[in-house]
């Protein structure tokens, strides 16, 4: 009944299906990582949210630990991040290097500022940072590693994304492996807050890719039942179609 399963068409659909419903699988695997990825990162930022801050440490810890440091901002290096977006409009970051006695400096992200009037990426103005020494607390960023162009303007230092590795070769001191994102901004900034990701949505699609293999498998075991047991017509159109 099933030798038809045997025929290089139904050989190659089988094959066509099982590859189809593995990819799907593995999709689906893939936005589960992404899930628990996303997840352990909403649990610490929460769990951050809950603790005093620590100094920080030698090494760099996980990503959004509270921690405190101190030196003094070195505002001739500053740098300007275009292509921030808070409350839908679209400004600066301002990153300021804060530069102590005793290990490298670190990149402080001060807050946002909205562009001057004529353009997203017309020069903003920006409060000068405090004199003297000064304790920031924030939360700890991981650095931003995607390939970044670094230009100049007015005196300041102008990138798209904050990485560590490409501004450390602009600045006449190494640099801390992450960048503090302060939760106390200044008059004149706006806080970047901390979002938590969206993980619900690579659960979706965990079902998803999933549902699509199961319903890849079974529409080909349908298919195969359908032409295993064709319908019979009724006995009497039949004969009525033989007289």
């Amino acid at each position: 009944m099933y030798r038809f399963l045997l025929t290089p068409r139904w050989l190659g659909f089988a094959a066509l299906v099982g590859v189809a419903a593995v990819v799907m699988v593995m999709l689906g695997n893939w936005q589960l990582h992404r899930y628990q990825e996303r997840s352990a990162t909403n649990e610490r930022i929460d769990e951050s949210s809950r603790v005093a801050p620590v100094p920080l440490p030698e090494e760099v810890p996980a990503a959004w630990t509270r921690v405190t440091v101190t030196g003094q901002y070195d505002p001739t290096n500053e740098i300007l991040v275009r292509g921030r977006t808070v409350d839908g409009t679209v400004g600066f970051e301002v990153v300021t290097p804060l530069v102590r006695t005793e290990g490298p400096a670190v990149l402080v992200d001060r807050g946002w500022v909205p562009p001057a009037p004529g353009g997203a990426i017309a020069m903003p103005k920006v409060p000068a940072p405090p004199t003297g020494e000064v304790t920031v607390v924030g939360r700890l960023h991981v650095s931003e590693s995607r390939p970044d162009s670094v230009t100049r303007r007015e005196g300041k230092i102008e990138v798209r994304r904050i990485g560590i590795a490409r501004l450390g070769e602009e600045l006449p001191y190494p640099l801390y492996g992450g960048y503090v994102l302060t939760e106390e901004p200044a008059n004149g900034f706006t806080e970047v807050t901390v979002r938590h990701e969206n993980s619900w949505q690579n659960a979706g699609y965990v079902l998803q890719w999933w549902l699509f293999a199961a319903l890849a498998v079974a529409g080909f075991g349908w298919m195969v039942y359908r032409e295993a047991h064709p319908k019979q017509e009724p006995a009497d159109r039949t004969e009525l179609l033989n007289a």
